[in-house]
C-alpha cells in the first residue's frame, strides 16, 4: 500500500498511538481498523489512509486542506509530509474534537498545522485558497462543487463519495480527470 518514500516516513514519524482515545490499549491502538474517537466520529484504518495519501500525492511545500480532521492523525501525516514550507489546514464538524485535534497535533510539534472548526454551511477554509491538495475523510453523497471551488488548477482532490474513495484533479475546463475506488466506509460528511 505505501510507495512513496515521503508518506512511508510520515507514517513512522508520527504514531497513530498519540490520536486514539487513551482507553484503547497498544494492541487495538495498530490494527488495521477504523477505532470511534467519540462524537460519532472515527479515525480510518491506518491501510485506508495509507492509500488515500499515495492517491494525493502531497508535496513538500504544498498547501493542504485536510476535511474531517478528527483527531488530527491525517493532518499530522500531512504537516510532517508538506514540511516546514507547506501548511496543513484542517477543519472538524464536532467543537470538541478540534481541542482534541490541536492538543494531538501540538503534541508531535507540527508548527505548520492549524485545525479549525468547520461550519455547517461551508465545507474547507475559503480564506487560503487555493490549495495544492485537498484531503477529506468523510462520505459525500457526490462530489462537493465547494471543495473542488477551493482547488487550484492541477491540484488533487481525495475523498469518499458513498462507498468508493474518489481522485479528481482539476482541469482549467471542468472536464476534471477522475477515478473512484469502491470498497470502502466512511462516516457522514456532514454538509
Amino acid at each position: 500500500m505505501l510507495r512513496s518514500r515521503r508518506i512511508v516516513d510520515a507514517f513512522r514519524a508520527v504514531d497513530r498511538a498519540y490520536f486514539v482515545p487513551p482507553y484503547f490499549g497498544s494492541a487495538e491502538t495498530y490494527l488495521d481498523r477504523p477505532l470511534p474517537i467519540g462524537y460519532g466520529q472515527t479515525i480510518s484504518q491506518p491501510s485506508t489512509v495509507a492509500f488515500m495519501l499515495e492517491l494525493l500525492q502531497p508535496q513538500a511545500g504544498d498547501k493542504i486542506l485536510d476535511v474531517g480532521t478528527g483527531s488530527g492523525w491525517t493532518s499530522a501525516l500531512l504537516g510532517h509530509i508538506v514540511g516546514e514550507k507547506g501548511s496543513v489546514h484542517g477543519v472538524e464538524i464536532a467543537p470538541e474534537l478540534v481541542e482534541v485535534g490541536r492538543r494531538n497535533v501540538e503534541r508531535c510539534l507540527k508548527a505548520n498545522v492549524m485545525i479549525a472548526p468547520a461550519t455547517f454551511n461551508h465545507l474547507g477554509d475559503p480564506q487560503y485558497v487555493p490549495y495544492d491538495r485537498i484531503l477529506a475523510s468523510a462520505s459525500a453523497t457526490e462530489i462537493p462543487t465547494q471543495l473542488v471551488a477551493q482547488l487550484k488548477v492541477g491540484g488533487v482532490l481525495v475523498l469518499p463519495v458513498q462507498n468508493n474513495v474518489v481522485f479528481l484533479r482539476k482541469q482549467k475546463n471542468s472536464q476534471h480527470e477522475i477515478h473512484s475506488y469502491p470498497g470502502f466506509v466512511f462516516v457522514p460528511l456532514v454538509t
